[in-house]
C-alpha cells in the first residue's frame, strides 16, 4: 500500500476582541487499494464498511438519503472525547468521485471539515486521490500543530488500510 499524505496549517481566526483556539488545515494525498474502482467505490459509500474503517467510530446511522449521524472517539495526544457528528456524502459520481462533508462536536471542542475523493482504475487496482480541509476548535486545537497533523496521518493510514481489506476479493467456496 502507497501512502502520501500533506498538511498545511492555515491563520487561525480572531473575531472581535476574543481568540478562538482553532486550527485550519488542508489535508492531502493519494493512496493506491488493489481492488478495481467500482469495488472501492461501493465501500467508500457503504455505512457498514465506513462505520469499520473510520477509527473510533462507534455508531454511523442512516438519517436520510446519503446523510448519516454518528458518534465518535477520537482525540489528540492528552486531549480525548466523544465526538456527535453529521456526515454527508455530496456530488456524487459513481464510481469516480463524491464529496464528503463532517461536523462533529464533543466536550474537548469541535471539528468541521470537507473532503474530495477521486477514483480512477491503474494496474493491479485503484488510485485514490483526497484532498480536504478541516477546522479544528476548543480545547482540541490546544495541543499543537505537529500533534494534529501526526494524528491526521495516523487515521487516515488506519482508514485506507481497513478499506483496502474489506475490498479484498473473499475466496470462494470450493
Amino acid at each position: 500500500m502507497v501512502e502520501n499524505y500533506s498538511i498545511t496549517k492555515l491563520p487561525n481566526y480572531q473575531i472581535a476582541n476574543y481568540s478562538i483556539t482553532q486550527s485550519r488545515m488542508k489535508i492531502e494525498g493519494n493512496q493506491h487499494i488493489s481492488a478495481p474502482p467500482p469495488r472501492v467505490f461501493a465501500a467508500l459509500v457503504d455505512p457498514a464498511v465506513l462505520q469499520k474503517c473510520i477509527p473510533g467510530c462507534e455508531r454511523l446511522e442512516k438519517t436520510e438519503e446519503n446523510k448519516y449521524r454518528a458518534k465518535l472517539s477520537a482525540g489528540v495526544g492528552p486531549i480525548r472525547g466523544v465526538f456527535t457528528a453529521t456526515v454527508s456524502l455530496e456530488n456524487i459520481k459513481a464510481p469516480e468521485h463524491y464529496k464528503l462533508v463532517v461536523e462533529g462536536k464533543g466536550q474537548p471542542g469541535f471539528v468541521k471539515g470537507t473532503g474530495e475523493l477521486n477514483l480512477r482504475e491503474t494496474e493491479g487496482g485503484t488510485s485514490i486521490q483526497y484532498t480536504g480541509e478541516v477546522n479544528v476548535g476548543g480545547l482540541l486545537a490546544s495541543v499543537g500543530q505537529r500533534m494534529i497533523q501526526s494524528a491526521a496521518n495516523m487515521l487516515a493510514g488506519k482508514f485506507f488500510a481497513c478499506l483496502e481489506g474489506e475490498t479484498l476479493e473473499s475466496p470462494k467456496s470450493p
